[in-house]
């Protein structure tokens, strides 16, 4: 009894050693790392297994390096990340990259080989538009009490004074021309009035006289 079921455990553990390295194998042996670019500034990659092109499942060893345009800086080695907003095989990187033209390298070592790289060009961002500042202040309003002096020597406040005080004067010339020219005008009239009334009585008495 004893042998079968040292048997049976030695075929068991015989089996799971065959099968669990067709297990681990059975999407290969390589990574296939694809740069996508980048967003705001934070490098963005595709890591899928290479024989069949599944999404890794398990954790990622990997490290990102860039080098500028003119290789003066060099940034990393930063670390990749799962990329909540794409898809399964989404990763990017927790940093981001400054405004330029950058050569992204991602190695993967974990859990297989992968390699990839892609030149990134990450734009400036213009700032948001702002209130802008006033160049210069508006003249003030100039007091009536800080006008500049009438070259006829009067004051600005006498000025209105003046001009008020005049206007009834002004008024009673008028007032004082019509009265007349009324007056003259029934004056004129009464004469005129006159003058017709003795002809007509100077008529009367010669026709009288013929008659008599």
């Amino acid at each position: 009894m004893r042998i079968r079921i040292v048997f049976s455990a030695a075929l068991a553990a015989l089996g799971l050693m065959f099968l669990l390295p067709a297990t681990a194998h059975a999407h290969g042996d390589t990574l296939k790392v694809v740069v996508t670019g980048q967003r705001n500034g934070h490098v963005t990659a595709d890591v899928t297994w290479e024989n069949d092109g599944d999404a890794v499942e398990e954790a990622v060893a990997a490290t990102v390096n860039a080098v500028s345009a003119d290789g003066s800086r060099t940034l990393g080695p930063w670390r990749l990340v799962r990329d909540p907003g794409a898809a399964p095989a989404g990763w990017t990187t927790a940093e981001a990259l400054p405004p330029g033209n950058w050569k992204v390298g991602v190695d993967v070592g974990f859990p297989a080989l992968g390699h990839g790289e892609l030149e990134v060009g990450v734009p400036v961002v213009d700032p948001a538009p702002g209130t802008p500042a006033p160049v210069g202040s508006s003249p003030a309003a100039v007091a009536p009490s800080a006008a500049a002096p009438d070259p006829s020597g009067a004051s600005p406040a006498s000025a209105p004074a003046a001009s008020s005080a005049q206007a009834p004067d002004a008024a009673a010339d008028t007032e004082g021309y019509a009265l007349w020219w009324t007056t003259a005008g029934v004056a004129v009239t009464a004469v005129a009035g006159a003058a017709v009334g003795l002809l007509l009585r100077r008529r009367r008495r010669v026709r009288l006289d013929r008659l008599g």
